[in-house]
């Protein structure tokens, strides 16, 4: 599994947006200039993440984009959702197959009795484990937490000195 490229720039691009919240906005050259990306290919990523409420698009001269919330309510989770869609990231092809009659057989009987229609993928479901624990990894980690400890190692270096 990888995540795209789009993600990254995503990612960073709020990043910058909640490091210079106290001036506001930035505008769309400044921020393609910072990340080394195109302005168009920035600009649909940001189109993006203004559509899901995460960046507001401020008008005019002076305008460019601001969090739309806090950066302690932005995680990554969020972002990924956005840019890479909320599909599961791992789907059963092969419930039908005879390998997957015979690793089910076992308690097959007491799940028929609860769920009949049902036939679980034991594979699936150490997959769909392994994404829950992802998710709730991504969901841990906000754009503010990014900051702070970004700060914090700034400010070590600056004790050491």
């Amino acid at each position: 599994m990888q995540f795209s490229k789009s993600t990254d720039y995503a990612l960073h691009a709020l990043v910058h947006l909640g490091h210079s919240e106290r001036c506001n906005n930035v505008g769309i050259k400044e921020l393609s200039g910072a990340l080394s990306v195109s302005e168009s290919y920035l600009s649909k990523i940001m189109s993006k993440l203004r559509q899901d409420g995460i960046v507001r698009a401020v008008p005019g001269v002076n305008g460019g984009y601001e969090l739309a919330r806090p950066a302690d309510q932005i995680t990554f989770l969020d972002v990924i959702q956005v840019i890479e869609g909320r599909q599961k990231l791992f789907v059963c092809s092969n419930s039908s197959s005879r390998q997957h009659r015979l690793l089910a057989e076992e308690g097959a009987a007491q799940r028929e009795l609860k769920h009949p229609e049902k036939q679980e993928c034991l594979v699936e479901k150490v997959m769909y484990g392994a994404e829950q624990h992802l998710y709730q990894y991504l969901r841990e980690h906000t754009i503010q937490s990014v900051l702070d400890e970004a700060f914090k190692r700034c400010t070590h270096k600056e004790n050491k000195k």
